[in-house]
């Protein structure tokens, strides 16, 4: 019988993350403090991070341990499996060998609760009783939800109101674990009220929700900021997935040409690519895609600069690719790709060439899900059907070129609570949108000016 499963012991969880800025050939350029737009320093943080986090964000040690209360709650999914996608191979007919590394099996359905869980650890240990957070599809709020509610944490949760009306389901699951959920932009906060002021049917965007968030808990001495994307800590607790993948792929005497993920603010990518990338910096020769929506293409078609994080400006100015921390992207159902900067990180590798980039319209990449849930069974989330398009193009691209590769790529959840985008795409009412780049030049205009 072939092997389909790679599957590793709970002994194997990585017990360290990997932090990538201690092999980068140029680190991003520091932080800034969005009022004096001049290098962030630790204290201007702790009104909303705990220290433990703080100093994850500015360390260039190579290896952190996780804690064993993290490990402890990670064994109730993690290990996660690396399935060899056959099935989707014999359907394409390709002499590639596409592996996918299936986080969908955590509780919240994705790989958020990697980075939730030891971000309401290090919470509890400061001593904090409330977070405040955002979310756009709901992944990161359920997961941010679930890990609050197993450390007896109060959350409150700003979901982006698009999302909030098309997916009902993931703000009753937010509900299940305890979080109060309010779609944003909110008549909670002054940031969302100043919005709803200039335009009252507003539908949201991560921006506005992470200024919602920030301003929540920057008022509260009780509360802190939670952030599921786009920081180096979230990236780096996302690591346990790439290393992962590397023991499993060792097991059957592989290892990957190409790499794949869909990128949003980019702790996906980052996690699942980062322990590969340094191999490539060591000079291994490996590919890494970033994948993004055409209607979102910050890495594609965004600007290298310095940029706030969120769209009233609370949060620091970051090094970023970015399209204007005041874009608002469409109302696409990949609504954890809808943010407008990258993580520093990421975008660093991208600039200097080691990591690329592409982008979709989300029309072709509902067409790859299909193809994979009909081939492999599971119904993939719309963020992780960008990585199953790249995937399936580079493995037509092996066959086309008679090449053997092996293509490995993040399944960063699944799509069950997702099944009205679905249902959208079977009756023909999703439609494409290439963000026009007049619009894009538009936003870029409004970047902050640094001197």
């Amino acid at each position: 019988m072939q092997e389909t499963k790679i599957t590793l012991s709970e002994k194997e969880i990585p017990r360290q993350w990997y932090n990538i800025m201690a092999d980068m050939p140029n680190l991003p350029k520091p932080p800034l403090h969005p009022a004096t737009q001049q290098p962030i320093k630790p204290e201007d943080l702790t009104p909303i991070f705990p220290m433990a986090l703080i100093e994850q964000e500015v360390s260039s040690q190579r290896w952190i341990d996780i804690p064993e209360d993290v490990l402890d709650i990670y064994t109730l999914w993690r290990p996660s499996p690396l399935f060899r996608a056959r099935r989707l191979e014999k359907m394409l007919g390709t002499p590639a060998r596409i592996y996918y590394k299936y986080e969908g099996v955590s509780p919240a359905g994705s790989h958020k609760p990697n980075t939730a869980v030891p971000q309401a650890y290090y919470n509890k240990q400061a001593g904090i009783k409330r977070i405040a957070t955002e979310t756009g599809a709901g992944q990161w709020g359920s997961s941010m939800a679930l890990a609050g509610c197993m450390f007896g944490l109060e959350v409150t949760v700003y979901m982006v109101k698009v999302s909030f009306n098309q997916k009902p389901y993931r703000r009753m699951a937010m509900e299940t674990w305890g979080a109060t959920v309010h779609p944003s932009p909110s008549t909670v906060t002054n940031s969302g009220r100043k919005i709803l002021e200039v335009d009252p049917e507003n539908q949201g965007s991560l921006g506005i929700a992470i200024s919602e968030a920030v301003e929540d808990a920057a008022t509260r001495s009780d509360t802190n900021y939670a952030l599921g994307s786009v920081l180096n800590h979230v990236v780096l607790h996302q690591t346990v997935v790439g290393q992962e993948a590397k023991k499993q792929l060792a097991l059957v005497d592989d290892y990957p040409d190409i790499v794949i993920a869909c990128c949003g603010g980019g702790s996906n990518f980052g996690g699942i690519a980062f322990p590969f990338v340094a191999d490539k910096i060591a000079g291994k020769q490996l590919r890494a895609i970033a994948v993004e929506p055409s209607s979102c293409p910050t890495l594609t078609k965004g600007d290298f600069r310095y940029d706030f994080g969120d769209t009233a400006g609370l949060t620091p100015l970051m090094m970023q690719y970015t399209l204007g921390h005041d874009f608002m992207p469409p109302g696409i159902h990949a609504g954890g790709l809808r943010y407008h900067g990258d993580s520093s990180l990421v975008s660093q590798l991208y600039h200097d060439g080691i990591i690329e980039a592409k982008s979709y319209g989300q029309t072709s990449c509902f067409e790859a899900a299909l193809m994979f849930a009909k081939s492999e069974a599971i119904i993939p989330a719309p963020e992780s059907s960008h990585a199953i398009r790249a995937a399936i193009d580079e493995a037509l691209l092996a066959k086309e070129e008679g090449k053997e590769k092996t293509i490995l790529f993040c399944l960063s959840g699944h799509g069950y609570l997702d099944l009205a985008a679905y249902d959208d795409y079977l009756n023909g009412k999703l439609s494409d949108f290439e963000y026009p780049d007049e619009l894009i030049r538009e936003s870029l205009s409004r970047l902050p000016k640094i001197d």
